[in-house]
């Protein structure tokens, strides 16, 4: 069965240094890599840099189509790592992945010397969950490589963001924040094509906030940029169905059809293979003409 034949419509494309994703064909599939000690799923299972390798090669024969590495734990209440040992727990791995994996890698950072190193490497997406403003030489870093960027939307540090998260309009003011961090974006030289938009599920959110935000998420498609989005195993999806993060498959593919359905042409996950058949289908059904 051909694009044509599930009635595919063009659409936004994401350009990240060597590589051009197509929204229009299918949603994009990001697997997540962690190589840090203690992120809140999988903190340290892939922290030895060998099975870090290892686990991103599998997901790749999975069908993932960005690998995202991480090098620090985001988590609630978790503690800040210095871009120095960041670098550390990222060179190896990045500069090995990039001579082996034929889709493109990106890195979980708000540091800018830590993503011009990767770059160097041979990554070639910055995942900022800050949206350029913790580090102001990370735009210009990445207009210079030509790289894409994700820019977050997160109210607070990761520190302090669920410490009684409060917005006038959840919707409103995320949308709000997200076209100025892409108004910055620009500025700072980066190519529109190489903008992708997070709206941030779980940084500085509410259950509440997230469910309202992949309800709507199709009012994110007025600032016009490629929406990624990352539901995986997060606690607001525990919260509403009770039960710990190792049980939480099944809610995460009830979040990504949502999402997929509403909008988003990036799904951050975990289990690779099982989002993949996810996507795959729900594609295959909302792309009817």
């Amino acid at each position: 069965m051909n694009n044509k034949d599930l009635g595919v419509k063009q659409g936004a494309v994401f350009k990240c240094g060597k590589y051009i994703l197509d929204f229009s064909v299918r949603t994009h599939i990001m697997g997540i890599l962690n190589i840090t000690p203690d992120s809140f799923s999988d903190g340290g299972e892939f922290f030895d840099k060998e099975k870090a390798i290892e686990h991103a090669l599998e997901m790749e024969k999975q069908g993932a189509d960005i690998i995202d590495i991480g090098a620090e734990s985001t988590r609630p209440g978790s503690c800040p790592v210095l871009p120095e040992e960041q670098l550390k727990r990222i060179e190896e791995v990045v500069g090995v992945l990039a001579g082996k994996l034929n889709i493109p890698i990106s890195v979980d950072t708000v540091h800018s010397a830590v993503a011009r190193r990767s770059l160097d490497l041979g990554a070639s997406i910055i995942n900022d969950i800050s949206a350029l403003s913790v580090d102001t030489n990370m735009g210009s870093v990445i207009a210079e490589y030509k790289a894409g960027v994700i820019l977050m939307h997160m109210q607070g540090t990761p520190q302090t963001m669920q410490e009684n998260p409060v917005y006038n309009d959840i919707l409103e003011d995320v949308v709000e924040f997200l076209k100025q961090a892409k108004k910055q974006a620009l500025a700072c030289g980066i190519e529109e094509q190489c903008i992708a938009i997070d709206p941030g599920i779980g940084f500085g959110k509410t259950t509440k906030h997230n469910l309202k935000i992949i309800k709507h998420l199709d009012q994110f498609k007025k600032i016009e940029q490629p929406i990624l989005i990352g539901t995986s195993r997060k606690s607001f999806i525990g919260n509403v169905i009770d039960v710990p993060v190792t049980e939480r498959e099944f809610g995460t593919a009830a979040s990504v059809v949502y999402s997929i359905i509403n909008g988003a042409d990036i799904i951050r996950v975990h289990n690779v293979k099982q989002m993949r058949q996810v996507a795959s289908l729900t594609d295959a059904i909302s792309r009817q003409e």
